[in-house]
């Protein structure tokens, strides 16, 4: 096991990070930016290291002060979190060329997760059920078979960018008279955006659910998957509320996508935890993309399994065997997760400023993931990500209950969250119901 772990992040992931290192006797090394001194995982890291000025590329960003603090703090291993650096594949790349371990699967990997073209047709060669679309990048500068192409996966198609992410470099075409215009434009957006002007088609789902299927898997030939979880609510491609398992999902259609997610780790010799996205509808799973690192969401599916995923992903990258097998892996309960931000609830903008009070709910089956306290001041150059609350429940209905009960109880003073909001969707009627559409939100909030 490793000795020491630098963590490579801020925040609440951080935080987890630093509890599970502690839980497994790791030492662990923060850094940080110049306004990040305060956060609390720093405070409680073995040691901290300052990498930079507060701009990310001059500090989460910057590959070389992150590496020359591994080597000064004499780290054998880094953690990426989420964001920042955990999907750059020439970072992970960088570290391994210096000696260190990448908490993570091989560059390689991550490259060719990466990139959405590749990566589909990596999927489709594992048996993992894709959206109808074009095999491989767009021949932009053949007009005839683009054409073709869109007429035979009947519109409306969408045109993505293969380097693209975060709900960036993506256009829906509903007519055959707007396509080439649509895959120009998608390719500009994509050249300025990604440095890579690679576009793809596929057909463009009506009203799908966003549901994901949590994998791990330790690059020896073994590998499990941790149910999934439906992330359907979301405003502008981000998501809103999670929860685990996905309301509404026949048995058999989960379990043989989670198995052709088991399957394709095992043949891409995958290693460490990742996350399989799909669009749902109609009865069918249309894989879109894969994160190789930890999510966002990941404790809805920690609550209802019982397996702590930080833990194992930086097992199988210590080099060890999985420690849990499928048949040990049973699925109890619901879970939920609110994403709180620091943000008006009405405009979405940011809102930093001093926290004067931070009371976290508490009680049965509510876990809170912050690094928030009284006086910290949430700085401005970051995301507005300030806290998770996730609940627990043996039905869905008492796990919703415990969410509005805990939302309730939660109390940031001092500057404006998105409480109200989450208050107010966690009460909706539709989504109670289970089941809403990744439109839903987005609908809902323009009535």
């Amino acid at each position: 096991m490793f000795d020491k772990v630098l963590i490579a992040n801020r925040g609440e992931i951080a935080l987890r990070i630093l509890r599970a290192c502690k839980e497994m006797g790791i030492k662990t090394v923060a850094v940080h930016s110049v306004i990040d001194r305060d956060l609390k995982h720093v405070r409680l890291a073995d040691e901290s290291v300052c990498i930079g000025p507060n701009p990310s590329p001059q500090s989460y960003l910057n590959i070389p002060a992150i590496i020359s603090a591994m080597e000064v703090t004499d780290s054998v291993a880094v953690h990426p979190g989420y964001g920042f650096l955990a999907e750059n594949a020439d970072f992970a790349e960088q570290v391994q060329k210096s000696g260190f371990v990448f908490i993570g699967p091989d560059p390689d990997t991550i490259r060719m997760m990466g990139d959405k073209v590749a990566a589909i047709a990596a999927m489709k060669k594992a048996g993992v059920p894709t959206v109808p679309g074009s095999d491989g990048p767009l021949p932009a500068n053949d007009r005839e078979k683009c054409l073709a192409m869109g007429k035979q996966i009947g519109y409306p198609v969408i045109i993505k960018a293969a380097a693209g992410g975060g709900g960036r470099g993506m256009r829906v075409v509903h007519t055959e008279a707007s396509l080439m215009n649509s895959i120009h434009i998608t390719q500009n957006e994509a050249k300025s955006a990604f440095g890579d002007d690679t576009v793809y088609m596929e057909k463009f789902l009506q009203n799908p659910r966003h549901v994901e299927i949590q994998v791990l898997s330790d690059g020896q030939g073994n590998a499990i998957h941790l149910g999934d979880r439906d992330c359907s609510l979301q405003r502008r491609h981000q998501k809103v509320i999670e929860e685990a398992p996905a309301p509404g999902i026949p048995e058999d259609v989960r379990q043989s996508t989670a198995q052709a997610c088991v399957n394709a780790c095992i043949k891409m010799g995958y290693k460490g935890a990742g996350t399989f996205e799909f669009l749902y509808e109609d009865g069918n799973f249309y894989f879109i993309e894969m994160n190789t690192r930890i999510q966002v969401e990941h404790p809805v599916s920690e609550m209802v399994t019982g397996i702590d995923i930080i833990k194992e992903q930086i097992r199988v990258c210590a080099g060890e065997k999985l420690s849990i097998k499928q048949e040990d892996v049973v699925i109890r309960g619901h879970s939920f997760e609110c994403r709180i931000n620091a943000e008006d609830p009405k405009t979405f903008m940011p809102c930093p400023g001093k926290v004067k009070n931070f009371h976290p709910p508490g009680g049965l089956g509510v876990r809170v993931d912050s690094h928030l306290y009284s006086g910290y001041t949430v700085p401005p150059n970051y995301d507005s990500m300030i806290a998770k609350i996730i609940t627990y429940g043996e039905t869905r209905e008492e796990a919703l209950n415990r969410m509005r009960h805990a939302l309730d109880e939660t109390i940031i003073d001092g500057i404006r969250t998105n409480i109200s909001l989450q208050q107010w969707l966690v009460r909706d009627d539709e989504f109670r119901k289970g089941g809403v559409n990744i439109h839903y939100l987005e609908k809902k909030l323009s009535s």
